[in-house]
């Protein structure tokens, strides 16, 4: 991961940065003089992190910055966390509190230790069949089946140690 202390070497070599390295820049310098603000650049992963000490500013971030910025086929990601948490288990914790008493919801499981390289989280449904309408053709009710599962694959997409998961029993 790097930090904007990482770039100033940049400007002294003349090497030319690809736009998402500069859309981090732009972040940093943006923030870069909020003691409350930490920026954090993974290039492996394309993801700008806003390590917030304060949980007002933290909310507010969380409203008005994007989530994703397009640089033809590269999407960088950007996440704003409180500082005082886990930064690998932030988005476990989001779906842990966005489902809580939600009786399609089991719970989140997490898996870390020195055999994972970062913590899996397991968000687990119940095992249950849900029906939504879909004007499904091939249904005699017009609806659709499936597993809560795969409702949120769907709606959550592909999201970097987040598995959607069903009950065994």
């Amino acid at each position: 991961m790097k930090t904007s202390s990482n770039y100033e070497n940049k400007q002294n070599n003349l090497e030319l940065s690809p736009p998402w390295d500069e859309f981090f820049c732009q972040i940093d310098a943006l923030f870069g003089k909020d003691p409350d603000v930490d920026v954090v650049w993974d290039e492996d992963n394309k993801e700008i992190t806003l390590l917030v000490d304060n949980t007002e500013k933290a909310e507010a971030l969380m409203c008005i910055m994007p989530t994703t910025k397009e640089f033809g086929n590269i999407t960088v990601h950007i996440r704003v966390i409180l500082a005082n948490v886990n930064a690998d288990n932030y988005l476990a914790d989001c779906f842990e509190k966005a489902f809580r008493g939600n009786e399609a919801f089991s719970h989140v499981r997490t898996i870390e230790g020195d055999f994972v390289p970062t913590p899996i989280n397991f968000c687990s449904f119940k095992r249950e069949v849900v029906q939504y309408p879909n004007d499904n053709p091939f249904d005699e009710n017009g609806v659709q089946s499936t597993l809560y599962q795969e409702l949120a694959k769907e709606i959550f997409g592909d999201i970097r140690g987040i598995f959607f998961c069903t009950d065994k029993e």
